[in-house]
């Protein structure tokens, strides 16, 4: 076994040493908080700017015929008879208040600015991943965490205060921009590999009860500038545990910060009241990850001839992958790039399609939006213990599967059956925030250290691609044609359960930290087997 799995193994080791208290609870609880916070800035184009019944609302005094859709009118006179576009619409207020689409005439022709208000944040998100990946493995992972949540914070409460639709759409993107999942990867990289994957689902669980909250904020707050300063002052209430929290000592040791990683790790020891191995084999350690980690940068591996790499540079450069380490500098990191960034793009899309759907599946959107909410519950708690005992490739493919036949048949199912329709419309969301959030503890797992956030932020574009799409795809092409949403959400979802087959397991491997971590299968099995021979003998001993 070489230096470099070795000191990967004993990282993983001593994070098992360190124990999982409230140093890790930190953690946990700032990532926890913040995904219960994000649902409603995600989804906020249900209640912000929803669908609402309109009237034309000609001029006084003429004999005028409006047009069905409400867009334009006709007047009739003796002289001449002539349409004109309504400019002024009269707005249902049965069910809200107030919105944003009827204090900015979104309809008619501006109906366009109501679905990009649900997508302008995601597209937003379509370049942040990729710039808080490299700065977040740059400068570290706590910085980008307090930018994010400040700007973040001040944006999302602003919207509350503008008055204009198009400064309203540029502070939507800006809120999106900054929502980089640099919060989950630092939770995660603190976390002993037996707990990752518990860790990793059980954060998202404040998602799903955001997600239902929302719901009920909707239901109780129909004013829509009150409910989006409701739902964005508590952001305020995570700046208090900034100033507790500590860069990622796995990222410290691969960048060279020994004096750092050494003071945040007999900081965790403190708090967890554990012990720390004796300091020189702790710096023997650290420097041995880092060499490993500068000879990646440097030095990718390739082994193919100068023509073949030369071959291989050039179609690199066409794929964009020019950074270093490579995300593409192997077969095997290339396909989990690829075929991760198809999953998110598909996730996404079928996660939001089916989060924004509620006028299709059901007549009241503020119980549908609780209901999804609630659907994810058990999701996410069913998702711990099932990868941990099925693996992560299993339960993706299960859950993409099962997701897709499920919203294939609503293509098939009338209308007036509601109770079918909202079921198998809940059991497509259930499946489906399952394999979302099984993916999450899979990509993590998946790219190594060096690479991880750039990873993760590709991937995480690709699903802003899909989220981008999901509004579109609901507003327009649903009314067009009823069952074509749900025959696209489910193909999808069967498309990326075929894809995920193609990538190899995770469960019970230590996580790697180098590129060529994931090349030496043969090693790699050996440190697997040792592991599970080491845990063996601790379970029996106990």
């Amino acid at each position: 076994m070489d230096k470099a799995k070795m000191s990967n193994t004993k990282f993983d080791e001593l994070l098992s040493n360190l124990k999982t208290s409230k140093w890790n609870f930190m953690y946990f609880l700032f990532a926890s908080t913040w995904f219960f916070l994000i649902p409603p800035q995600s989804l906020s184009g249900a209640y912000i700017a929803p669908s609402v019944g309109f009237q034309c609302r000609p001029p006084e005094n003429l004999n005028v015929t409006i047009a069905e859709d409400n867009c334009s009118y006709r007047v009739n006179s003796s002289s001449e008879v002539k349409d004109y576009p309504c400019t002024s619409w009269d707005y249902d207020k049965s069910v809200f208040s107030s919105t944003a689409t009827g204090e900015f005439d979104l309809v008619c022709s501006r109906e366009y600015l109501r679905a990009t208000y649900q997508s302008i944040k995601m597209f937003g998100t379509f370049v942040s991943p990729i710039i808080g990946g490299y700065f977040a493995d740059r400068f570290g992972r706590k910085l980008v965490v307090v930018v994010t949540l400040v700007t973040f914070t001040l944006c999302s409460t602003g919207i509350a205060f503008l008055h204009n639709i198009y400064a309203i759409l540029v502070f939507r993107f800006i809120v999106g921009f900054v929502n980089i999942p640099t919060f989950y990867t630092l939770a995660m990289e603190v976390t002993e590999m037996r707990l990752r994957s518990f860790v990793g689902i059980l954060t998202a669980l404040p998602w799903a009860l955001g997600t239902a909250a929302w719901g009920g904020m909707g239901y109780f707050i129909r004013d829509w500038r009150t409910l989006q300063l409701a739902v964005s002052l508590p952001n305020f209430i995570l700046f208090p545990l900034l100033y507790f929290m500590d860069e990622s000592p796995r990222w410290l040791i691969t960048k060279g910060y020994h004096e750092k990683a050494m003071k945040v790790l007999k900081k965790a020891a403190r708090w967890n009241n554990s012990k720390l191995p004796p300091e020189d084999e702790l710096r023997a350690l650290m420097q041995e990850i880092e060499e490993e980690a500068k000879r990646e940068s440097e030095s990718p591996k390739d082994e193919s001839s100068p023509t073949q790499r030369t071959t291989s540079s050039t179609v690199r450069k066409k794929l964009g992958c020019l950074s270093r380490p490579l995300l593409c500098s192997t077969r095997k990191i290339t396909l989990i790039t690829v075929f991760m960034c198809v999953d998110y793009f598909i996730v996404a899309t079928v996660f939001y399609g089916l989060s924004l759907n509620g006028t299709n599946f059901s007549a009241d959107p503020f119980l549908y939006m609780v209901l999804t909410g609630l659907m994810e519950i058990p999701a996410y708690s069913i998702t711990a213990p099932v990868i941990q005992r099925f693996g992560r490739k299993k339960s993706t493919v299960f859950g993409f599967c099962v997701s897709g036949v499920s919203l294939l048949a609503l293509a098939f199912i009338p209308e007036d059956v509601t109770w079918l329709v909202m079921t198998l419309a809940m059991v497509g969301k259930m499946m489906i925030s399952a394999a979302y959030q099984t993916i999450y503890v899979y990509v993590n797992e998946l790219f190594p250290t060096v690479v991880r956030v750039k990873g993760m932020g590709i991937a995480v574009v690709a699903s802003r691609l899909g989220s981008m799409m999901s509004p579109y795809i609901t507003d327009y092409i649903g009314p067009l044609v009823p069952w074509m949403p749900s025959v696209i959400f489910g193909g999808a979802a069967l498309v990326a359960g075929l894809s995920t087959m193609f990538l190899p397991e995770t469960l019970g491997k230590p996580l790697p930290d180098t590129i060529t971590d994931l090349e030496d299968k043969k090693r790699s099995k050996e440190r697997t087997d040792v592991e599970g021979e080491e845990e063996e003998k601790k379970r029996l001993n106990s």
